[in-house]
């Protein structure tokens, strides 16, 4: 049995291999070609285009690995079966059961191997790939409206507070620039705005510079507004405010999501849902990431029966043209699942695992089939 298991690991490991680095290089290209555009900007040379393509290859690698795993599969399964290899093995006594069985001890180290990469390097390398091009090129704009986050927290004369902060820019320093604050009571009504220049983000408060700060006053007793000469205005050079929003949740915030391991995903979503925002999207890009890698399994479910084909109903690049489109079909509807589960509002967690629970049904009865009919 160790023969078997080694003859097919690697042909399996080899094929997967040599059609990641295909990809890879396709899109090492891409980007590198897209990166050209931004040569001349501030300090932003070819060298920084050569580097910011590289870093996005791990989370290319993420998102690829297991549709190249599927194709690579294939191919290695339907060369056995044209040249008879597979035919032996059974002829030999590797049964269909002994079969999945060993091609699933492969499939779980491709997805361990995809886990490691998506939850470690990816966004490691995103985020240095951010700070390399805020780097050469003076900061980083967040949109036009820039990022929002929110906030509550325990005035001194003991109101609850909403807060809504509004960042524009980031430096290569990690430094927030055009800083909005509003506080807003129970009632709705604003009572103090800040605009600062930058802020730095501290352990339990912010540290502003160059701020703004308007404060209306409360109402009296008898609940009418008192008078606007009471509105309070002052200059700040250096102030600290008070807050829960910490550096993590301003960097998931500020920064691409897929920057975010699985576990910062979680968190974030946690802390939508305790300030009483969307979650959502956080919360379906959690379950995404957490169960991406185990498609890696499901495609080795899925290419097992390509090895039960004939070869005499088709060639190995008619079976691994049908692989490109089974991979194509899967990263289709993962995404369009997760823009409707958005939409509609569908339980997060069900909306990433319906592709893989569908395609992984798929190829069992398609295997289930084949072993009893052919």
């Amino acid at each position: 049995m160790k023969t078997v298991r080694r003859l097919l690991y690697r042909d399996i490991a080899g094929a997967v291999g040599f059609v990641t680095l295909a990809f890879l290089s396709l899109f090492f290209f891409i980007d590198f070609v897209d990166e050209l555009q931004n040569i001349g900007k501030g300090r932003f040379t070819i060298v920084h285009a050569v580097l910011s393509a590289l870093l996005d290859m791990p989370g290319h690698f993420y998102e690829l690995f297991p549709i190249t795993v599927l194709i690579g599969t294939i191919f290695a399964l339907a060369r056995m079966a044209q040249n008879s290899e597979f035919t032996i093995l059974r002829t030999g006594g590797l049964g269909p059961g002994r079969a999945l069985g060993l091609l699933t001890l492969l499939a779980v180290g491709f997805a361990v191997l995809n886990f490691l990469v998506g939850d470690y390097v990816a966004p490691w390398s995103e985020r240095e790939g951010v700070a390399l091009k805020a780097g050469t090129q003076g900061g980083r704009q967040l949109g036009r409206a820039g990022a929002w986050l929110k906030d509550k927290r325990t005035a001194p004369d003991g109101r609850e507070l909403n807060v809504s902060v509004n960042v524009r820019r980031t430096t290569p320093e990690g430094v927030l620039e055009g800083v909005r604050i509003f506080e807003v009571d129970a009632d709705g009504r604003l009572v103090t705005r800040v605009a600062a220049r930058t802020a730095r983000v501290g352990d339990g408060f912010w540290l502003l510079d160059d701020a703004q700060i308007t404060e209306w006053p409360t109402t009296n007793g008898a609940g009418a507004a008192a008078t606007a000469s009471a509105v309070r205005e002052r200059r700040a050079l250096s102030e600290r405010w008070p807050t829960t929003l910490d550096a993590g949740v301003v960097a998931a915030a500020v920064l691409p999501v897929s920057t975010m391991t699985t576990l910062e995903l979680w968190r974030y979503s946690r802390h939508l849902v305790d300030q009483e925002q969307a979650a959502q999207r956080h919360s379906i890009q959690f379950w995404k990431k957490a169960l991406y890698p185990l498609a890696c399994i499901v495609m080795v479910a899925l290419a097992l029966p390509f090895a039960y084909l004939q070869a005499r109903r088709g060639g190995i690049s008619v079976k691994v043209f049908g692989g490109i489109m089974l991979g194509i079909s899967f990263v289709l509807l993962n995404n369009v699942a997760g823009h409707l589960g958005v939409l509609r509002e569908w339980t997060p967690w069900v909306v990433a695992a319906a592709p893989s629970v569908i395609y992984l049904l798929l190829s069992m009865a398609a295997f289930a089939w084949l072993v009893r009919y052919r």
